[in-house]
């Protein structure tokens, strides 16, 4: 009988995978991830199968990153108004962290994507409307989640085709002033209600 794939070991040679993906793009041969996990192209079918499987587990491992990531960083924070919030965001989903990410699944094939990993861009849309609802919620308005998404893939696209930072900041910080005016009256930046005019509050003025 042959041995068994042992699952920490798929486990760590998966990682490898993912780490070199990220750092150089998914390649079309295993050549290069058994380069990068120090295996043979024959040990990697080994524990995933097919090259395809293996490709695919390689960009779920990095999608599973990305969301952890990302999501971390559109979290509501206390005490933090959510726009700022979506500005240090931006700051790390496109700053040297975060750039992985975007060139990974950004430039993902179309033919590769159906093959892959069918209805991936509708995932990669979807997936961030949930925390974006979420942070949302806190000024009120998580009916804004469709709109701020689009803003932000749309100047991500941009930034990928330019590569004018400066401008598409500039675009962002924009974008941030018009969404503190959108906010529901009557809730605070960190999603609080406003204390209403008093006394008290009067002579904190």
């Amino acid at each position: 009988m042959g041995r068994r794939p042992e699952p920490h070991i798929k486990d760590r040679l998966l990682d490898a995978c993912a780490d070199h993906a990220l750092a150089h793009g998914l390649p079309d041969r295993l050549e290069p991830l058994a380069t990068a996990t120090g295996t043979s192209a024959r040990m990697l079918i080994y524990h995933f199968g097919t090259r395809d499987a293996l490709l695919r587990a390689v960009l779920e491992r990095a999608r599973q990153r990305q969301l952890d990531a990302f999501g971390d960083l559109l979290r509501v924070r206390p005490g933090e108004p959510y726009p700022a919030t979506l500005d240090r965001a931006w700051s790390a989903i496109t700053g040297p962290g975060g750039q992985p990410y975007l060139r990974m699944f950004g430039r993902l094939r179309e033919s590769a994507e159906q093959r892959l990993w069918p209805g991936f861009r509708r995932t990669a849309t979807t997936d961030w409307l949930g925390p974006l609802e979420e942070g949302l919620r806190s000024i009120g308005r998580p009916d804004l989640a469709t709109l701020v998404l689009a803003v932000i893939r749309g100047l991500i696209m941009d930034l990928d085709a330019t590569g004018d930072t400066d401008r598409a900041d500039r675009a962002f910080h924009h974008f941030l002033a018009a969404l503190e005016h959108l906010s529901v009256p009557g809730e605070q930046g960190d999603g609080r209600p406003a204390r209403p005019a008093g006394p008290d509050t009067a002579a904190e003025a």
